[in-house]
This record gives structure tokens, C-alpha cells and sequence, in this order.
């Protein structure tokens, strides 16, 4: 009896998720994610190979929001060969290396992945487009916010009454973090918060500051000539309104350490390991601090 083709692709599908670490290419790992974000990738997608050699068999992955030179080298030393980084490797949204052309810097990252037989892989387009949003999903749960989002709106959230400082402290500790700019009365009370990761855009983070029912917007990042200074000419204004900035990093991190997990579901017998990049950015130490 013929399978019909779906079923055909379950068969294959089964066959991949059971197969040892040592019989899967990269290329054959990469593949499996796509299909299993559900997601169709777009046109000009960034989500491709950055560097190494995609038929590279793979001896373990390791998820990461970026893939910085101690990434690369936490990865090589756990024996982790295919790195799957949500952000760019090469400095730029599309990874043009003829940008820096013959950078030192540049090279010597080229170099330590093709010499440590690396395969470096972008997740970006299709994590996002995954529903619900890989990202966001993971910050949620990192956060423990999933009992106050609201239904049928996953960026925003009904918390539970707390000052904007108090606020700002528990996303500290949650996110394990430091540093933070804020926009606003730290002595203002609010519940009513939007959370947008990444570098969203400004159209998008003024028009969730713009919804009644949106008194906060913790995003990742934005410029400071545009949703800054948007949000305090409307506190200016009268409005009840604050903006929280986290960091990039810091904002998506999270989804990238959800990433791990869901890839350790999708294939059980091949070793799976969430590298922490962690802010680019350290806080000054006290004075006379060591």
C-alpha cells in the first residue's frame, strides 16, 4: 500500500528524531527546525548558513541570541558543532562581510569557525513567525507572566498593581540584569504593561503606547531621537505613561534558552546546549570596588 505523502513525511520525520547524533548533517537538523516551526520563511529571509560546512555531521547544537567569539569558543570546547544564533554573526542584519571587508576582527571570528569545524546557523525570521512567537514565549515564561497575559493578545499583560520602580527591580531580578534606562515616575503605579523584545521599531512601540490600556512598554531597544522621546513628551503631556528599555540582549535571551528545550524535544538523541552571550554592557563598580 502506497503512503500518502503526509504520512510519508511522518515516516521520514520519525526516522530523523530517532537516528544518532553521528548520522545527522546539519543541513538534515536545519531542515527538521523549519518544518517544525510551521512557519513559512520569507523571501529575503536572514535565517541561513553563516559559516562552515552545512553537510558537517553534527555532534551537538547550541542555541545562543548571539554568536560572539566566546559563544564560538564555549561551543567548540563542550563539542557542540552546530551553533544556531538568533542575531547576526558578522555584525549586520544580513551578515555582509564586504561591509568590513578585511577586518582583523572579522577574520579571526571566520577563521575560528572554519578551523573548529563550526556550522553557524541564523533563527530569526522563523522563530518570530512560529505561533506563538518562539521569543516572546520564552521571555513570557521567564518573566511568569503567562497568568497575566491577556487573551488573544500575547504582548500585553494585566499585572498586578506595583509602582514603576518596583516594576523595574522585578525585571531586574527575572532577567538577571543591571541595567535598564527608564522613562517615567518610578513612584507611578501601574498594571497595565506591553512587552515588546528586540528592537521592534518605532511604529510598533508607539502604537502600543498610544492603546488606553497600555500605561507601560517594556521593550528591548529603541533610538533615542524617536520612542524616547515620544514617551516623554507624553508624560509631559499629562499622560499616564512610562518606557522601560532593557537591552536587546537582554529582552530576547530568554527565547533563545527556550529554543534549547524545544530542541532537545525535536531531537532527543543528539546533545543540546543554551549559550548565554549575556549584556554587552557591565555596570560601573563601586568606588574603590574590585
Amino acid at each position: 500500500m502506497r503512503l500518502p505523502a503526509r504520512c510519508l513525511g511522518l515516516v521520514l520525520l520519525a526516522a530523523n528524531l530517532t537516528a544518532p547524533a553521528q548520522q545527522l548533517t546539519a543541513r538534515q537538523v536545519i531542515e527538521r527546525i523549519k518544518q517544525a516551526t510551521g512557519a513559512e520563511s520569507p523571501a529575503q529571509t536572514v535565517d541561513t548558513f553563516k559559516g562552515g560546512d552545512p553537510e558537517e555531521k553534527v555532534t551537538g547544537i547550541a542555541t545562543t541570541f548571539l554568536d560572539t567569539y566566546a559563544v564560538l569558543q564555549q561551543a567548540a570546547a563542550d563539542g557542540h558543532n552546530l551553533i544556531i544564533t538568533h542575531e547576526p554573526t558578522f555584525y549586520t542584519h544580513t551578515d555582509d562581510k564586504s561591509i568590513l571587508g578585511n577586518d582583523p576582527v572579522q577574520a579571526q571570528k571566520e577563521a575560528f569557525v572554519r578551523d573548529h569545524h563550526l556550522v553557524v546557523w541564523r533563527f530569526h525570521d522563523l522563530w518570530h513567525l512560529r505561533n506563538p512567537d518562539g521569543i516572546l514565549e520564552g521571555v513570557t515564561a521567564k518573566l511568569g507572566w503567562e497568568q497575566f497575559q491577556v487573551p488573544g493578545q500575547p504582548h500585553l499583560f494585566k499585572l498586578p498593581q506595583q509602582t514603576l520602580g518596583d516594576l523595574e527591580t522585578n525585571l531586574k531580578q527575572q532577567l538577571g540584569a543591571e541595567l535598564f534606562r527608564v522613562v517615567g515616575d518610578r513612584k507611578m503605579q501601574v498594571s497595565r504593561v506591553a512587552l515588546l523584545p528586540g528592537a521592534s521599531g518605532e511604529v510598533k512601540q508607539v502604537e502600543f503606547l498610544e492603546r488606553d490600556d497600555v500605561e507601560v512598554l517594556v521593550a528591548g531597544e529603541a533610538a533615542e531621537w524617536e520612542t524616547v522621546e515620544y514617551a516623554r513628551d507624553a508624560i509631559a503631556e499629562g499622560r499616564h505613561k512610562a518606557l522601560i528599555l532593557v537591552g536587546h540582549e537582554v529582552s530576547e535571551e530568554p527565547g533563545m534558552e527556550y529554543c534549547a528545550k524545544w530542541l532537545q524535544g525535536l531531537f532527543p538523541g543528539v546533545p543540546v546546549e543554551f549559550l548565554k552571550a549575556g549584556s554587552p554592557f557591565a555596570a560601573v563598580p563601586a568606588h574603590g570596588s574590585r
